[in-house]
C-alpha cells in the first residue's frame, strides 16, 4: 500500500471478469490492502476465493467465500490469493486469477 493509499484494480481492465482473464495479474504490483473490483453480469458468473488446489483443479471447497453481486470488491491480504468463477465451465475456460500481494 504505497503511501498508505490502497489502489482499486478492475479485474480484466475494461473487459471485466470474463473468460481468459487468468493472465491479467501478470506483472502488476499488488499490495496488501489493495482492492480487486470484479465486474460481471450477475447470475452468469460469480467470484469464489479458493485455495491453490481448488484453483488448479477448478473445484469449489466447502468453506469458500462466494461473491455474486456483479460488482464485487475484495481487499487483498499479503501473499497469494486465488479466485475462480464456479459457474459451470467458467473456470475451465480461464475465468480464474492468482494474485500475489506484497
Amino acid at each position: 500500500m504505497a503511501g498508505g493509499i490502497s489502489r482499486v484494480w478492475p479485474v480484466g481492465d475494461s473487459a471485466g471478469w470474463t473468460f481468459g482473464v487468468f493472465r491479467w495479474p501478470n506483472y502488476k504490483p499488488f499490495e496488501a490492502g489493495d482492492v480487486l473490483l470484479f465486474h460481471y453480469k450477475p447470475g452468469m458468473h460469480n467470484v469464489v476465493q479458493v485455495g491453490l488446489q481448488q484453483y488448479e483443479m477448478c473445484e469449489l471447497s466447502g468453506k469458500a467465500t462466494v461473491w455474486n453481486s456483479g460488482d464485487d470488491r475484495v481487499t487483498l491480504n499479503r501473499g497469494m490469493s486465488y479466485f475462480i468463477s464456479c459457474m459451470p465451465g467458467d473456470c475451465q475456460r480461464g475465468m480464474k486469477i492468482a494474485v500475489t500481494a506484497r
